[in-house]
């Protein structure tokens, strides 16, 4: 049987550690890691693994996984990647799936479940586990209220920085555009979402993944 190379994506050295050693029992071989998200990508290119096993959430608070996976894959659209963590909202689960992702494992998952998961997306498969098919399934059927359905990529970006606390003012320098233009981005976004209180656009974003709580 062919062997399958891995690396891991994730901020904790334990979880790397255990990984590893848990994956070699399954016959699985960890090329390398990288603990910060700006590295990712660097890291994936040198090494070049048949499966990348991602984390979305990282310590420095900066890059988000999802972030990480978008990159990555601009660069190298055959890129296999399971996402691997606790952030397990469901928007997030959506959206990692939209950007993507082969697989979304949960870290309370069994090894081997992880293990097979990675053989799969080598193989080609998208693996939905049941218990995310599930989810996803209500997602279907409720609708889609997360705010990357129903903002343009601009207006995600500036939703993005409206949730970290930024002014109109500060975000038009962060975008190098207008204050006037940030000014009616930011009151359209509020008009889409329905949401108008600092601490309630905050709230969403982080429930939906899209900055660090």
């Amino acid at each position: 049987m062919t062997q399958i190379s891995v690396m891991i994506a994730d901020d904790h050295p334990l979880i790397v550690e255990g990984l590893t050693s848990v994956l070699a029992r399954h016959g699985l071989t960890v090329l390398g890691s990288a603990s910060d998200a700006p590295a990712v990508a660097d890291t994936f290119m040198t090494l070049q693994p048949d499966v990348l096993v991602l984390d979305l959430r990282f310590g420095d608070g900066g890059i988000g996984g999802l972030d990480v996976l978008q990159a990555l894959l601009a660069r190298q659209a055959s890129a296999k990647v399971v996402i691997y963590t606790q952030f397990d909202q469901d928007e997030v689960i959506r959206e990692a799936y939209k950007r993507g992702a082969k697989a979304f494992v949960t870290k309370n998952t069994d090894p081997s479940e992880l293990a097979d998961t990675i053989a799969r997306v080598h193989q080609g498969e998208t693996v939905f586990m049941p218990s995310i098919a599930t989810r996803l399934a209500l997602m279907s059927v409720r609708g889609d209220e997360s705010p990357l359905a129903k903002l343009q990529p601009r207006e995600v970006e500036v939703f993005k920085l409206m949730a970290q606390g930024l002014t109109n003012v500060e975000i038009a320098e962060r975008m190098n555009l207008s204050p006037k233009t940030i000014s009616t981005t930011s009151q359209s976004i509020k008009d889409h979402l329905g949401i108008h209180r600092p601490a309630d656009i905050t709230l969403l974003a982080v429930r939906c993944g899209l900055i660090e709580p």
